[in-house]
């Protein structure tokens, strides 16, 4: 597997809450765009429900690093793009259902969370993006 370490404890920083302060790799990087809730015939899912947009855009994502011959276990990065901060544990719920069964025991990617005013149309709540490892 290409992701050589993933950096959790740092002596002059609090113990990381769940992430990877930074992960390093050899080989390939595929760098994938940012995904949102819509489906394969391109309609949006969850309108304003936070955990459904996720799961889609996660579903999306993944489908997107299988394609590449990848899983969760290879993703070094998220970014993930909100309207609402407030509900990043809604986003971690269910990040936490979808990757952590790849995971195992390892810490989740390092991760950025960025505050939005919008994204791609009105109707969405989550962007969210990955660097992954290609094995």
């Amino acid at each position: 597997m290409p992701i050589e370490q993933r950096l959790t404890d740092v002596s002059a920083l609090p113990p990381s809450p769940g992430y990877a302060h930074a992960v390093t790799v050899s080989g390939r990087l595929a760098f994938v765009s940012g995904q949102v809730a819509i489906d394969k015939a391109g309609k949006v899912v969850g309108a304003d429900d936070l955990g459904a947009q996720t799961r889609q855009a996660l579903s999306n994502l993944h489908a997107i690093i299988t394609e590449l011959g990848a899983d969760w276990s290879d993703v070094i990065r998220f970014t993930w793009y909100m309207l609402d901060v407030s509900e990043v544990q809604t986003v971690r719920d269910v990040r936490d259902e979808l990757i952590r069964p790849a995971l195992g025991d390892a810490h989740n990617p390092a991760s950025t969370l960025i505050q939005v005013a919008a994204l791609f149309g009105p109707e969405f709540l989550i962007e969210v993006d990955a660097v992954v490892a290609l094995p």
